[in-house]
């Protein structure tokens, strides 16, 4: 059974880190492009960060705006798991985040994350919360 797991979230100060895991299990994580995406309360569902597949021939690496210069994506050492570092933490950064796979090709890119519907697995989600 193909899974994703997330995991690494929790309450932490303002200006704190957190770091996310996405662990695969049945599938290893290497061909498939992952993102992050969070949704708070009453707002619409943010892609923050994707990276793309190894096969990939741009080798894209996305940030959203909110994000850039304070969150880092990267593939684990073990080829099922994705992390997001995540620096400098704002409570503007509150919601839940989830981890998604896609195999299909381009869904990451320098102009975004893509579309739900792109997206082949999705993670369960773990909260992250952001206040003093």
């Amino acid at each position: 059974q193909f899974q994703l797991v997330e995991s690494g979230g929790g309450l932490v100060q303002p200006g704190g880190s957190l770091r996310l895991s996405c662990v695969a299990s049945g599938f290893t994580l290497d061909y498939y492009n992952i993102g992050w995406f969070r949704q708070a309360p009453g707002k619409e569902r943010e892609g923050v960060s994707c990276i793309s597949s190894l096969s990939s021939r741009t080798g894209s690496i996305y940030y959203a705006d909110s994000v850039k210069g304070r969150f880092t994506i990267s593939r684990g050492s073990a080829k099922n798991t994705v992390y997001l570092q995540m620096n400098g933490l704002k409570p503007e950064d509150t919601a839940v985040y989830s981890c998604a796979a896609s195999a299909s090709d381009y869904v990451c890119s320098d102009g975004g994350a893509g579309y739900r519907y792109e997206y082949d697995y999705w993670g369960q989600g773990t909260q992250v919360t952001v206040s003093s």
